[in-house]
């Protein structure tokens, strides 16, 4: 069970797994340190009560998986929002029907998570490290990881007990790989260049004031906590760089190297003949009691590349083959042969023919690398401490920067202004951004400390604030004019498209309507789904148009990406036929309509447990 999550950990749920770690490690950070306080809750499950702070950390994670990305923040917000209520009415409804993951499943799983392993393997120190620097118990975390897990599980049940029959199969095929013939008109916007009337300006800037304003504006004071300057900061004299030295002797070791050779026994194409390709591995390894590796490998070896040099593979790097392969590779010793290794090409026979032994680097060759990696040992311990500090300082201090400061003994920095979708230094950064127009900070109170790319702490406070204003018309003059021509553009290529449109359903054919116009005509035989003949979005509205009733074409008008209209006529139908070919493929096609269901399967279950808990929303703090 253990190894389908680990598994599937980037697949389908992943993301309340994967929550539940970034509230330790990374988007959620430090801030974990505060509690609720005395606010008000913005939102409560049954008895489970969620702050303004836990939707501003939701947000935050949305914010970060959108990086570089336009979005609407007040949307993100809410999605946040509904995600923290849906995600504990899960939880509360796994645990009401005693679903339970034991201890030891959630133990084994952190074991596998790369947060805690050095070297590719579990860490305890590294583990217990990580834990204490966030102030949490390895019971505390384990208790988290196990409801992550139930969830996932839940979910994972309703979503692959979906079925599906040989009919719903044979019709998804159908409507999948359906074409249609088609022939449509493109209707352009035509430039407009009449000018429009006093009263027509007027009237259209007082009815879009909001698209005529300068933007909203915020200047911020700041303080921050970096790891860069906390290891400047760092001093070391000579014997305890020589002590770190010995301590950390492995950083500065070059690791042990491996030249292997191998033999394959491929498997063939015919699973059932898996067995013969392991016995003929198992057979070779006795031959070679008393055979040359080098000269079986040339004898026998399915690798043909490698078997003319007796099956050398070169140096070994870890990462390029499959893990059973590097696991048997890494463990023998120099001129052992391992046993028959399973691989997804087959069983192999694999041979050490050199090891180059590490190379432990001495200090003077290194020390200018020991110094660095001392200031950063020294500096990561002081920032975790520290970042905690400041957290605590700033919730108790929430009217000003002053204490921030003077604990990390410094002064504020000020930014110049910058709107929500821009800024420079600083306010370059999205979260940073987010925090400054947030509704706290707007209303003078310190940002909750902001944990920026692992190495950076900031906490702000507003300077200055400057609202959206109107400009005045006669500084928009220009685009307001131009807007109005091209509405009228838009309004005479509609006018257009539905005249082409009422024609066609008419019975006339659209070569006579389209010369009338002046326009073009242009037809497709066989369009699919995933043609690129028309953009996206056209195809997709077009395979969404009813089907043409005898002896008279279904007609649509799409939006064009310019703003002008295309006007398609849907002549016919052509249903999906499945061949010999696909019907073998019918396994992967029931899979993937069963995953659909399932996925609506269980977003129905989330809605009724949704309907049926006790949700109370603080419309105050909305």
């Amino acid at each position: 069970m253990l190894l389908e999550i680990r598994e599937k950990v980037h697949g389908l749920f992943a993301s309340i797994i994967l929550t539940l770690i970034c509230v330790l490690f990374g988007l959620w950070g430090i801030q974990n340190y505060l509690g609720g306080g005395k606010e008000a809750p913005v939102v409560s499950v049954g008895d489970k009560e969620f702050y303004q702070r836990d939707v501003n950390q939701a947000y935050q994670q949305y914010a970060q998986n959108l990086a570089g990305m336009k979005f609407d923040e007040e949307t993100l917000k809410k999605q946040a929002l509904e995600k923290l209520v849906r995600d504990e009415v899960l939880l509360q409804y796994v645990q009401d029907q005693n679903l339970l993951v034991s201890d030891d499943t959630a133990r084994d799983f952190i074991q596998t998570l790369e947060y805690f392993q050095k070297d590719g393997k579990f860490d305890k120190t590294q583990y217990q490290t990580m834990l204490g620097s966030q102030g949490m118990s390895s019971a505390e975390f384990v208790n988290r990881i196990k409801k992550a897990l139930v969830m996932e599980q839940f979910q994972r049940a309703v979503v692959d007990s979906s079925f599906v029959t040989p009919a719903e199969i044979n019709n998804f095929f159908k409507i999948q790989n359906q074409t249609r013939d088609v022939e449509y008109v493109m209707v352009p916007l035509a430039p407009v260049t009449q000018q429009p009337s006093e009263e027509e300006i007027t009237a259209y800037y007082q009815q879009h004031q909001d698209a005529y304003q300068t933007p909203e504006q915020v200047a911020i004071e700041y303080v921050e906590l970096t790891l860069d300057k906390l290891a400047a900061e760092v001093s070391a004299s000579e014997d305890q760089l020589k002590a770190f030295y010995e301590e950390q002797k492995v950083q500065f070791t070059t690791k042990e190297r491996r030249k292997i050779s191998h033999i394959l026994f491929a498997f063939s194409k015919d699973k059932t003949a898996d067995e013969f390709a392991l016995q003929k591995a198992l057979k070779a390894k006795q031959d070679l009691k008393s055979k040359d590796f080098a000269v079986l490998a040339a004898e026998v070896s399915d690798d043909k590349l490698t078997a003319k040099n007796g099956g050398d593979l070169g140096l070994f790097n870890v990462g390029v083959m499959e893990k059973a392969f590097e696991d048997a590779a890494s463990s023998l010793k120099l001129g052992e042969v391992s046993e028959p290794v399973k691989s997804a090409f087959g069983y192999h026979l694999i041979k050490v023919t050199e090891l180059i032994p590490g190379d432990v680097k001495p200090y003077e060759a290194v020390k200018v690398e020991v110094s660095k990696a001392y200031q950063k040992a020294q500096a990561e311990a002081k920032f975790n401490t520290l970042a905690e500090k400041v957290a605590e300082v700033s919730y108790e201090n929430p009217d000003s920067l002053v204490a921030v400061a003077q604990l990390l003994g410094g002064t504020t920095s000020k930014t110049e202004a910058f709107t929500l979708a821009a800024g420079e230094g600083v306010a370059a950064d999205e979260k940073v951004r987010a925090a400054a127009f947030s509704e706290d900070v707007l209303k003078g109170s310190n940002s909750e400390p902001l944990e920026i790319g692992g190495d950076k702490v900031v906490v702000l406070r507003m300077l200055s604030h400057q609202p959206a204003a109107s400009r005045e018309l006669k500084d928009v003059k220009a685009p307001v004019i131009a807007a109005i021509q091209q509405d009228k553009a838009k309004q005479q290529a509609i006018a257009t498209a539905d005249k082409v449109k009422q024609e066609l359903v008419g019975g006339k054919g659209l070569t006579e309507i389209a010369q009338a116009q002046h326009l073009q005509t242009k037809k497709i035989t066989g369009l699919t789904r995933t043609a690129n003949d028309l953009p996206a979005p056209v195809t997709q509205e077009i395979f969404r148009t009813a089907k043409p009733k005898a002896g008279q074409p279904s007609v649509a008008v799409i939006d064009e990406a310019k703003g002008g209209k295309l006007v398609v006529s849907i002549n016919s139908v052509n249903e999906g036929v499945m061949s010999d070919s696909d019907k073998s493929k019918q396994a992967l096609i029931a899979k993937n309509i069963s995953t659909a269901f399932g996925k609506a399967q269980m977003e129905a279950v989330l809605n009724a447990l949704q309907t049926k808990a006790e949700i109370v929303i603080n419309t105050q703090k909305q």
